[in-house]
């Protein structure tokens, strides 16, 4: 009987099998895989191949192989539950998860709990949004303190446009805002950042002139540089977007940096002059313009009053002579009395010829314009006699126009009759 067929001695192994219980080998391979593959089946509802009972010894062999199939199941599945848990992964605020299968981007997820597959399949890349992030073109800062700057050359030294050199400095605030783009599009997005600054910058710089770019043109460069730096970002499609842009400084070369103070004291004093000039402008002309106004004005009052006065003049001499032609005499006597008056206003001495009598009555005036306390008696005097002399004229005036209101009435009557 062969040593491999059905009820012969397996004593008789050519490879030296022999009784296994006191085979202290190594253990078969093959035997190893299928007792697994039994054990498998039987978690999944499965029978091993050794299921059944022929007799005590494989009815006790199967009741021990059940028991330690449930212990690997249970085994087994808190394993898989615990791997399912390190899929769990929390997003803060102001950030994005953005979820990986082997390597190959799938979505990104906003703040709060989420779920993915645990490593190896999947993985979660977590980017801060919100964090605004600086980049420095030209100087370095906190390098040997936190208030120190140091210069980089080959950052900062610029050529203008009229072939100068100048040292200019910027700092850049950007943060991202597309955390697909920003991990996977550019290798690395910050470096690039700064390269496109500074890129950008040197165009900028290399089309303003030197004074330009001293003076008054920091605030223009930094809007152009702004808007340059987005557009070379977005062409590269690399997930940031710049906040602001600052220009820290600009000077010239540490070896012209003396002449150019003096040039920039000398711009100063042209300035201050210039200022100064228009202060006293600003004073002198308002003046100038308000007196010529003022003698505007008073020409023009001038004016009014003179043909005011000449218009006057006129009206009251038409109307003398309207009087005078209907009564001459006593016109011309009220006229003889209006200059006389107008006359002796302006003289100091007086003299009266008084009717019917042979005195000749002399007024001191220039006395009467002394001081009144020690002219009082003369005052008097005076002013006694002007009142007789007023009287007399009034008198002789009163008897003119009655001797001419006679004559008219004379007159009317004979032509009556």
């Amino acid at each position: 009987m062969a040593w491999n067929e059905p009820g012969g001695s397996r004593d008789n192994d050519p490879w030296g099998g022999g009784n296994k219980k006191n085979d202290q080998g190594p253990p078969d391979l093959d035997e190893v895989v299928k007792k697994f593959q039994d054990q498998v089946r039987s978690i999944f509802g499965g029978k091993g191949k050794g299921s059944g009972s022929d007799g005590d010894g494989q009815g006790s062999s199967s009741g021990g192989g059940a028991a330690s199939k449930i212990g690997l199941g249970v085994v087994v599945g808190g394993a898989l539950f615990l791997w399912g848990l390190t899929g769990i992964y929390i997003v803060d605020e102001g950030k994005r998860g953005v979820e990986l299968v082997f390597g190959a981007y799938s979505e990104t997820t906003q703040p709060g709990p989420h779920w993915h597959m645990p490593a190896p399949i999947s993985t979660v890349e977590i980017v801060d949004v919100s964090q605004i992030r600086n980049v420095e073109i030209g100087y370095r800062s906190g390098v040997g303190g936190e208030t120190s700057k140091r210069s980089v050359l080959n950052e900062a030294m610029m050529l203008t446009q009229d072939e100068n050199i100048v040292d200019v400095n910027f700092a850049v605030q950007y943060r991202i805002k597309n955390a697909e783009d920003y991990l996977f599009n550019l290798r690395s997005p910050d470096k690039t950042l700064r390269e496109a600054t500074e890129s950008a910058v040197r165009e900028i710089v290399g089309k303003s002139k030197m004074d330009f770019v001293l003076t008054e043109g920091r605030s223009e460069m930094v809007q152009s540089a702004e808007v340059l730096i987005q557009a070379i970002l977005d062409r590269y499609v690399s997930g940031l977007q710049v906040t602001s842009v600052n220009m820290q400084d600009a000077q010239p070369p540490e070896q012209v940096q003396a002449a150019f103070s003096d040039a920039v004291k000398a711009r100063e004093d042209e300035q201050r002059v210039k200022n100064e000039a228009e202060a006293y402008a600003n004073d002198i002309l308002p003046r100038a313009r308000g007196a010529g106004a003022r003698m505007f004005e008073e020409a023009t009052a001038y004016k009014s009053k003179v043909v005011s006065e000449a218009e006057g003049q006129t009206s009251r001499f038409l109307q003398v002579l309207t009087e005078y032609e209907k009564a001459p005499v006593v016109t011309r006597e009220r006229l003889y009395l209006d200059a006389m008056e107008t006359v002796l206003n302006n003289t100091s001495k007086v003299m009266l010829d008084v009717e019917g009598s042979g005195n000749l009555l002399y007024l001191p005036l220039d006395r009467m314009m002394a001081p009144a306390a020690a002219a009082m008696p003369m005052i008097e005097q005076t002013s006694q006699a002007a009142n007789a002399a007023r009287q007399v004229i009034e008198n002789r005036a009163r008897d003119r126009m009655a001797d001419q209101v006679r004559a008219r009435s004379t007159l009317r009557s004979r032509e009556t009759r």
